[in-house]
């Protein structure tokens, strides 16, 4: 009798304390610049928002939530920085650097290294620590983190194993309506048996192809063009994919389960800046480079305990959401990390925010498509930043908190700044075991008069 009423005491206390943990949904869309939305990023910058983009819902998230105005990808591009957020560990020490293949033509002066292009099985994920946890979680739209199932690192429900294309069962342009009816479902049937859930949500828009419904492109074919952004195509996908978003949260609310949820709404890396895609000024460059444009993105926080219409101007990344989550879900953090938990942060208790690791790395060695898209490295530590040209083994230092656009370069004004900033650069990369590119042994500087015009169409960035 005494072990029957010990073992009743004993799960009686386990389901209140997973009564007591919150749902966690995770928006993630993809190629969303910091100016994407319709939403002030920084509640001092006018230009922190887009001239021409209507997001109301996306406006609604942070009206009742956190918004923080700097904000990185942990990479430039979709698949490193995807892969770093599942596991808190950055991409040069993942080894996990750019999508796809790299291979080195005899006009690029280096030779890029030879990347992993799947996260390994061995991988731990966020995903895996809340499922340990009693959590049942879902991935829904782009995976692009290789050819392993979600199912492998961690994910009880999912599509498979999708990349930039889309599966066949597709609702509206994008499947923006068809992942939010997928999510939807899943959230219904965790109601329904009263479990915890963690649902990342991986939206294929406003990654290019630009598709819309028609009555979208027609509301915004009959308002004024803005000064920066004017596309009407683009402007209907990231209004579709707003509406998607809306339906999500208002699906959450109707359940009741809006006081015990977290939604974490943020991009990939920043927006592309080809032609009829969103424009990041004031920021410079986009995806593919470590300018700001291209890996400083949105990152709003709602919750049981965040306050509505606030904001955070500390630095965070992607890498901070495994530990965040984590905290959330009364999970132990792991020690060996990259990020730091957000939660003290996001209920406005900057005091008990403690970061692990105050550099922040990014490294791209391989070549992209744009004329900026080429072998990087980057720091930023407190407002300072620090970019080499891996070619040029020349250096860029800036101060963020002066010059958002990054047009003064003070590696000549503060040698002695700029001298420890590479030497901590230099010190991190050897410590995550960065991988390098290499001379190119088949470099030929004339080939670079004859190469393909493939680049041809790109905006000319300012220098």
């Amino acid at each position: 009798m005494k072990f029957n009423l010990l073992h009743g005491l004993l799960l009686s206390l386990y389901f209140t304390s997973l009564q007591a943990a919150p749902n966690i949904v995770f928006i993630l869309v993809d190629d969303m610049g910091w100016t994407g939305s319709s939403t002030r990023m920084d509640p001092a910058l006018p230009e922190s928002k887009s001239d021409f983009y209507q997001t109301p819902h996306i406006d609604a998230l942070a009206a009742a939530g956190m918004r923080f105005s700097q904000a990185y990808a942990p990479a430039a591009l979709c698949t490193p920085s995807r892969a770093a957020i599942l596991t808190d560990k950055t991409p040069a020490e993942l080894h996990i650097t750019t999508p796809g293949g790299s291979r080195t033509q005899n006009y690029q002066k280096l030779a890029p290294p030879r990347h992993l292009k799947e996260l390994p099985e061995d991988a731990f994920t966020i995903a895996e620590a809340l499922q340990q946890q009693g959590y049942t979680t879902a991935h829904f739209g782009k995976w692009h983190i290789g050819k392993n199932s979600p199912s492998v690192h961690g994910f009880d429900v999912h599509d498979g194993n999708s990349g930039n294309q889309m599966p066949d069962v597709q609702d509206g342009p994008k499947d923006v309506f068809g992942l939010t009816k997928r999510a939807m479902a899943f959230i219904s049937e965790q109601s329904h048996t009263g479990t915890l859930f963690y649902l990342q949500l991986s939206h294929y828009a406003v990654h290019s192809p630009i598709e819309a419904l028609a009555t979208s492109r027609a509301k915004f074919a009959q308002m004024p063009a803005g000064s920066r952004h004017n596309d009407i195509d683009y402007a209907a996908m990231t209004y579709d994919l707003d509406n998607s978003i809306g339906q999500l949260l208002q699906h959450i609310e109707s359940l009741g389960l809006s006081k015990n949820t977290y939604v974490v709404f943020m991009s990939d890396n920043g927006a592309s800046s080809k032609p009829r895609e969103s424009r990041n000024s004031p920021l410079n460059g986009g995806k593919g480079s470590l300018y700001e444009g291209g890996i400083r993105v949105p990152l709003i926080i709602r919750g049981p305990d965040v306050p509505s219409n606030s904001h955070c101007a500390q630095a965070v990344t992607g890498c901070d959401l495994f530990s965040t989550f984590s905290e959330w879900a009364g999970i132990d953090t792991p020690v060996d990390t990259d990020g730091s938990s957000l939660a003290a942060l996001a209920r406005n208790d900057a005091s008990g925010f403690k970061r692990a690791q105050r550099v922040f790395l990014f490294h791209y060695p391989h070549y992209g498509l744009g004329p900026r898209q080429k072998p990087q490295s980057a720091i930023i530590i407190d407002q300072y930043k620090l970019i080499k040209d891996l070619e040029s083994e020349s250096y860029q230092l800036f101060d963020l908190s002066s010059d958002l656009s990054e047009s003064d370069n003070l590696i000549q004004k503060m040698p002695e700044k700029a001298a420890q900033m590479i030497q901590t650069m230099e010190a991190r990369l050897r410590l995550v075991d960065a991988q390098q590119a290499l001379p190119n042994p088949n470099y030929d500087p004339e080939a670079i008069q004859t190469r393909s015009s493939s680049q041809a169409g790109f905006l000319r960035f300012k220098k």
